[in-house]
Order: structure tokens, then sequence, then C-alpha cells
């Protein structure tokens, strides 16, 4: 893409912003509300003080790895609905390594649970890679179908053996060793949003620099190209996959390691989910991933202040949320299902 196409690109996401804005004025407008109070609050919980701008960063960081892992799927043409899943996996196994290697000196212990984390969650994205490459599974089905599975049976682990003495089904708090260090005192912001964007340098470089990132773009643009060039489509599906399921299961390790400090069953708002918006939105760019991200943390952060101040309930200021997320993602939406349903033909058209 052009430079001027890139800026095109971002430049139509500010309009598309403004105009989804805009549009829910109007509605809070006609509900009976303050449109200037409810701006205010939204644009205040969101960068109006280090601790806003804190929160912002907070909430945006587990969306700027699964966003990441699905939009790298999309380089190979796949559409990994299951980061879910593999957040889950990669937050359980953390928990459980960092608890486990307690003896070992701390920066060790947190690589370890990181890279451990990361595992977990390329297993769990193996299984849905090689069903698509051998058998012609819709690797959208199977990764849904393993979100249920992960989810359910990291919570069977948890409360069966792995739950501290108490009533609520949770691991036992991870020691001060074990954990992410804080960016700012007090916040929470740990050191894993700066994983997160060395991550994202690491992949676009991997795309833009290496045979593997080559050959997985030349497979999402057309397989049956790709496979008459040489490509073995199989095994960069599986690997596009496997990838794509260890960043997300890193988000869960993050989260586990810099935020929550111990496995919560069911900890997930569905950040897993909101990461595919995420990704819509970053399109075909990887580093549009990290904007993307904070734009999502910006309206989670600063749509808790506007309900809390300016007493927008909650079902309109979520209406806001997804104004923003259609507007700005329906054209890259129709662009990603297009080159999807275009592999699907050639699949076919192989067969």
């Amino acid at each position: 893409m052009s430079f001027r196409q890139e800026v095109s690109k971002y430049a139509y996401s500010a309009v598309a912003v403004i105009m989804a804005l805009v549009i829910g004025g109007i509605l809070i407008w006609a509900s009976g509300y303050s449109v200037r109070d409810a701006y205010t609050n939204l644009f205040m919980g969101a960068f109006g003080g280090t601790y806003s701008l804190a929160t912002t960063v907070l909430m945006a960081t587990p969306l700027l790895f699964t966003g990441l892992s699905v939009a790298f799927a999309f380089q190979c043409g796949l559409f990994n609905v299951g980061a879910e899943g593999q957040l889950y996996a990669g937050a359980f196994t953390s928990a459980i390594v960092a608890l486990a290697l307690s003896p070992l000196p701390s920066v060790l212990r947190v690589t370890i649970a990181l890279l451990a984390g990361a595992g977990a969650g390329a297993l769990v994205g193996f299984l849905p890679g090689y069903l698509k490459a051998k058998l012609g599974a819709h690797e959208v089905i199977t990764t849904i179908m393993l979100n249920y599975i992960a989810i359910l049976f990291t919570t069977f682990l948890t409360k069966t053996y792995f739950k501290d003495p108490g009533p609520v089904d949770q691991t036992v708090l991870l020691p001060l060793g074990s954990r992410l260090p804080e960016l700012i005192s007090g916040t929470r912001v740990s050191l894993g949003v700066i994983l997160g964007i060395v991550i994202v340098a690491f992949l676009n470089h991997v795309m833009r620099r290496t045979v593997l990132g080559y050959e997985i773009e030349v497979v999402g643009q057309n397989p049956r190209a790709a496979e008459y060039g040489g490509v073995n489509v199989s095994l960069r599906t599986v690997q596009a996959m496997m990838i794509s399921g260890a960043v997300a299961g890193l988000a869960g390790s993050v989260e586990v390691l810099g935020t929550l400090y111990r496995f919560i069953p069911h900890f997930s708002p569905g950040y897993g989910f909101t990461g595919i918006a995420v990704a819509v939105i970053a399109g075909s760019n990887l580093w549009a991933v990290i904007p993307a991200a904070l734009l999502f943390g910006a309206l989670q952060s600063g749509g808790q202040t506007m309900q809390l101040f300016a007493r927008i309930p909650m079902e309109l200021m979520t209406t806001v949320q997804g104004l923003v997320i259609l507007f700005v993602a329906a054209p890259a939406l129709g662009n990603i299902i297009l080159r999807l349903k275009n592999r699907a033909q050639e699949g076919g058209a192989q067969k």
C-alpha cells in the first residue's frame, strides 16, 4: 500500500469516528441526556490525566495481543475466532507455571511463564490449523468449538486441582517475583504493553522481510497459486494458526502476570472477540493494531466515566461504542470477507 493510500485510509478512519460520535450524540440527545456532559466525561475518562491514560492503556493491552493474533491469521487468509480460548489456555498455563517455579529467580520465572503461555496458545491454535490443512475443516467452526473447550477445561482444572482455599474459584495469588513489573506505580500498567509492541514489530518484520512471511501472505492471497509456486500450503496454514494462537496465549499471560496476579475462571469480558474488531480496523497493517487497540481502550475507559458521572445508561454507552466500531470497521470487514470468500472458492476449485 502506498503512502498516499495509507494516509487516505487513516483519514477515512478519523472521519468515520467523528460521524459515529455525531450519530451517537443524536441518540444521547434524543434519550434526554446532555451530549456535552456525555462526551466531556468520555474524553476525560480516556485522556484526562495520568490515571485516565493509564486506564486506557491497561484496557488496551489485552486487545493489543488478541487484535494482533487475529490480524496475523488474516495475513494467511484465516479467520481465527478462537483467540478467547487461546487466551484462557495461556493465562491458566502461565499462572500454574509461575507458581510451580517459585524457587527460580524472578526474571527467569516470568520469562518461562510467558513462554509457557504462548506455547499453550499455540497448541490450541495448532488443532484448527491442522484440521483446516488436512481435512478442509473451516477454522471458524473449529475455533469457536475450541473456545468452549478451553474456557470450561481451565475452569474445571482450577476448581478441582488448583483452587485457592476460600469461597472464590481462583488460583493462589502469585508472589511478587512472579509478576510483570509495573510501568506506572499503582496503575497495574505492566511491562506487558511494551512486550506487545515488540511482538508487533517482530511479526511485522517476519511478514515483510522473511520467506515465512512472504509465503504466508501468498497463501492468504491465493492458496492455489501459492501451491503451484512451490509453497507448502498446509504447513504455512498450520504455522500461521500456531503463531496466531501463541500471541493470543500471551494476552492471557500478560493479564495473569501483570494485572490479575492469579488465574480466575471467566475473567475475560470478551477480549478475544473484541480483538476481532481491532484486527478488522487494522486490516493488513500489523502496526495499525496499536492505535486500533488504543481506540477500544479509550472507549472502554471513557465509557465507564461517562456512565458513572454523566449517568448515561450502559446500553446507550455500548450503542455509541458499537457505532464507532461499525463506521470504522465496515469497509475493512467487507474486504476481509471478500478475501476469505475468494480463498474458499480457490480451495473448492482445487478439490
